[in-house]
């Protein structure tokens, strides 16, 4: 029997992917979290605002609603809410930074073979780890 936390992990990615192709194919966009909620808060998405707000609405309420579903995971999630805040803005200023974030660069961009997402991916795993090496294993801080 495969352990459920491979099976989450498999499933988000194919819906991550699928959501991707779904906004490609009616919008003619590329799916990325961050260019849809920065252009509604930097104004220059205003013109599609229905459909930005009804997609950032969708990633913040279906985990709610799904806690009824299903028993929630444990994701290891720290109780510190400072380092909760912290790493949501140092993700949200290198997305920024990036011109993009995961699911932009890393889902639509490799799936694209752009070189501007495989190289931007690359950039943000590799700091990734350096990240987890430094606070996990030498400061001993998550």
């Amino acid at each position: 029997m495969l352990e459920q936390d491979w099976i989450f992990g498999f499933l988000g990615g194919l819906m991550i992917g699928g959501g991707g192709v779904v906004y490609l194919l009616f919008n003619g966009r590329i799916l990325g979290a961050s260019g849809v909620l920065g252009g509604l808060a930097d104004g220059t998405g205003w013109d599609t605002w229905k459909e930005r707000a009804s997609f950032i609405a969708g990633l913040v309420l279906l985990p709610f609603v799904l806690t009824f579903l299903w028993v929630r995971p444990d994701t290891h999630l720290s109780d510190n809410w400072a380092v909760l805040i912290g790493a949501g803005l140092l993700v949200g200023i290198g997305a920024r930074l990036a011109n993009g974030c995961t699911s932009g660069h890393g889902v639509c961009g490799i799936s694209r073979l752009s070189f501007r997402g495989i190289a931007a991916t690359a950039v943000y795993l590799l700091a990734g780890g350096i990240s987890i090496l430094v606070f996990r294993h030498l400061l001993g801080a998550i």
